[in-house]
């Protein structure tokens, strides 16, 4: 929008034409698109509550599957560590459950898209498929691997830039 229209007093956003009246029936479509962003808002509220109630479901069932294990009579070793692996993976999932549930409030409050939170998900997702992957019996190939480590890699990068850029530096200056 230019300086003339602030001045004007309209709306940023306005449906106003440059240097003239506002459009025929512009006032017509705002009812809607309101009705619209407030349907929207709700579902993504409702959508967030889903993520907490499942998130804090999945965190006490693994704790309490653990604790389980624990206090059984015969407890070895490899239960133990196979129970410990298990919660490790429930408690990761439920972070990724989290970090999408703060995704979903910064939606609410500034109706933008935040790449930030994704990338934690997904390096958070990558990390439990690496545990995952080694605490299998089978040892997983080198290329396996590889693949998994470059995905961190590239996510950590892409944390770096999403934040160089968010804040409005210029990546190619040197940090004193």
């Amino acid at each position: 929008m230019d300086e003339a229209a602030e001045e004007r007093g309209e709306p940023r956003g306005s449906l106003a034409r440059p240097g003239g009246p506002p459009r025929p029936g512009a006032r017509g479509i705002s009812g809607p698109i309101f009705v619209l962003e407030h349907a929207q808002d709700i579902v993504t509220v409702v959508v967030g509550l889903a993520l907490v109630i499942l998130a804090a479901i999945l965190l006490v069932s693994g704790i309490a599957d653990f604790v389980h294990v624990l206090l059984t009579s015969r407890v070895s070793d490899k239960s133990v560590v196979a129970a410990a692996t298990t919660l490790l993976d429930e408690v990761l999932l439920v972070l990724i459950l989290v970090e999408v549930v703060h995704t979903v409030v910064l939606s609410l409050r500034s109706h933008r898209l935040v790449a930030q939170p994704f990338i934690i998900v997904g390096l958070v997702a990558v990390i439990r498929k690496i545990l995952f992957v080694l605490s299998g019996e089978k040892l997983p190939s080198a290329s396996v691997l590889a693949l998994l480590i470059a995905m961190v890699a590239v996510f950590i990068v892409g944390l770096i830039a999403v934040n160089r850029f968010d804040r409005g530096e210029d990546p190619d200056a040197a940090e004193p």
